[in-house]
């Protein structure tokens, strides 16, 4: 009998956000209350490992609330970010690729709060994963006062010009208020009609 593949269970969030505060308050308030609400839910967060900024803001709020926090973080940014010392568990590992392979394996979805480079480039392997069929996951954007409205806007041009097709572009969903997002995520069915088949994403051979 053919397997059947639909909406799974969402045990575990992987936070993409920033190593610093940012400049307003409300930054550093969503990332608390992204913590808070993983936690009181039961959801595992998955993050990059670090105790600073938002991304430390994420791990104190959900330790606080009795959740469980998983860190991974390169070997040689554990000085630079000053890796949390508190976490469930933090995993230490040789390449920032190996990294995100390990978030993305760990997790049953994705949300982006405000960040710099590195949350964009995180945002984007993952939604490159998803428009190749490597995982089925929901990966969504906490807009957080508007942040990610020129993001929105680019890939919305990127559509209208042909480099990103309508099906693809469906693969991000958006919303200022994470329960909402949620619950998106719990009815998330992927644009194109089917589910992948999940496998771990491949990691980089030493």
């Amino acid at each position: 009998m053919a397997e059947a593949y639909g909406p799974a269970p969402i045990r575990s969030i992987c936070v993409f956000c920033g190593a610093n505060p940012g400049t307003h308050p409300r930054h550093v308030a969503a990332a608390t209350a992204t913590g808070t609400t993983l936690a009181e839910r039961g959801i595992r967060v998955v993050y990059g490992g670090g105790r600073l900024g938002l991304m430390g803001a994420v791990a104190d709020a959900a330790l606080a609330a009795g959740g469980e926090v998983v860190g991974v973080i390169p070997r040689g940014l554990v000085d630079r970010e000053l890796a949390h010392p508190g976490l469930s568990e933090l995993r230490i590992v040789e390449t920032l690729h190996e990294r995100k392979a390990q978030m993305a394996d760990l997790a049953d979805a994705f949300v982006t709060l405000p960040g710099g480079l590195g949350t964009l480039e995180e945002l984007a392997e993952v939604l490159s994963w998803a428009q190749l069929d490597l995982h089925a996951k929901p990966i969504g954007l906490l807009d957080v006062g508007g942040y990610f409205s020129a993001l929105e806007a680019f890939l919305d041009r990127a559509v209208a010009e042909g480099f990103v097709a309508e099906r693809h572009r469906r693969l991000l969903l958006r919303d200022d208020d994470l329960d909402e997002l949620l619950a998106r995520f719990g009815a998330w069915e992927p644009p194109t009609g089917r589910f992948a088949r999940p496998r771990p994403v491949d990691r980089p051979t030493t």
